[in-house]
């Protein structure tokens, strides 16, 4: 049996976001309002799951010797807050 594919989490987002927009004019029927909020619920889910296996590959790929580790990518984004000449970049 083949594993479903999760869908790519920008894609979903967006089409989800344009039934929000169609759902909050209220012009839909009642039977199109229900199989919009139908559509909108499956890819509410499709997007909750695509960000939990982010976040769990972020775990993984944060994980060194059995402790995980945060590290900045650079200075300029994390500066350190007890070094005096990073003052300037806050």
């Amino acid at each position: 049996m083949k594993k479903k594919s999760a869908p790519q989490f920008e894609p979903a987002l967006a089409e989800l976001e344009q039934l929000v927009v169609r759902m909050e004019r209220g012009d839909l029927s009642l039977e199109d309002a229900l199989q919009t909020f139908e559509r909108g619920i499956a890819l509410a889910r499709d997007c909750q799951q695509a960000l939990r296996e982010a976040e769990q590959k972020i775990q993984l790929l944060s994980q060194r010797d059995g402790n995980e580790q945060l590290v900045a990518a650079s200075s300029s984004l994390a500066p350190d807050l007890d070094d005096p000449e990073d003052d300037d970049a806050l």
